[in-house]
């Protein structure tokens, strides 16, 4: 697999500057079930070297919206634009073709298998004579893991023995061996300790420096602030704002989550880009 490299400074100012092409656009997003109006009208993008924070109170559609990016829930309207072109998410099949992966909270990761056979499960890589090449993915699993700066005992090590932070680090190398554009996390760090948390962490930030998009859903404001570039909040199935995280405050980003008005918590005029732009 070919390694990842860093971005130019050059393009990373593009991107601060917002000049370049957001690698996902979503436009006018719905999504209903029943009579429950999960998301409405709902705009999102997110720019290649970019990390986007998604928060908002339970039910406030985060998920739903996750759902509808990664094929796993398509949306009932709204269009999508990935790289620049239209498509149609209509299955986790499409949106894996496109570069699109995500790792839930289950991580989906087999206790029984060691760190190799998890990477590789499901796209195993096989010898002319149809057996499994053990050797070449043992390869392939430490390239990816050294890129990614995860540390474990071995390739071959069971995944039921690894901490919460491998085990996370594991989910992640796995959307980076599918040629992964855009990886959203859905609360990466929840019930992590603090040196497990720094490593997923420090791994969200390499995988910007990468040149990857990265989603990350959390409650966590602390975590939040450190790794976002922007912080989009959402708040009964809409997006109701959106604040750069240099310029924002934790109490601000928990105004807009709860309805508040958040312009001047802080003492000083808060920085939002505004909601469904």
């Amino acid at each position: 697999m070919a390694e990842n490299k860093q971005l130019p400074e050059s393009q990373k100012e593009k991107i601060a500057a917002r000049g370049a092409e957001p690698l996902l656009r979503m436009v006018g997003i719905g999504k209903t079930f029943g009579a429950v109006r999960a998301l409405s009208g709902v705009d999102f993008e997110v720019y290649s070297g970019e990390v986007v924070a998604l928060v908002g109170d339970n039910g406030a559609g985060k998920s739903t919206l996750v759902k509808t990016i990664s094929g796993v829930g398509p949306a009932d309207e709204g269009e999508c634009f990935f790289d620049g072109h239209p498509v149609v998410i209509n299955s986790p099949q499409a949106a894996t073709r496109l570069g699109i992966e995500t790792v839930y909270q289950d991580l989906a990761l087999c206790d029984n298998l060691d760190v190799t056979s998890n990477l590789f499960l499901g796209h195993e890589i096989r010898t002319p004579y149809r057996t499994l090449n053990s050797t070449e993915m043992e390869k392939r699993a430490l390239a990816v893991l050294k890129t990614l700066d995860v540390k474990i005992p071995s390739a071959r090590a069971l995944v039921a023995a690894l901490s919460g932070g491998q085990r996370q680090s594991i989910a992640v190398a796995k959307t980076i061996l599918r040629q992964a554009k855009l990886v959203m996390l859905d609360e990466p760090t929840a019930a992590l300790g603090v040196a497990q948390t720094r490593q997923v962490l420090n791994l969200i930030k390499r995988l910007k420096d990468q040149g990857l998009a990265v989603v990350v859903i959390s409650h966590n404001m602390v975590d939040v602030f450190e790794v976002a570039d922007r912080v989009v909040v959402m708040r009964l199935g809409k997006r109701v704002a959106t604040f750069d995280a240099k310029n924002a405050t934790s109490g601000q980003v928990v105004a807009a989550m709860t309805g508040a008005d958040y312009s001047t918590i802080g003492g000083e005029k808060a920085s939002a880009i505004g909601g469904n732009e």
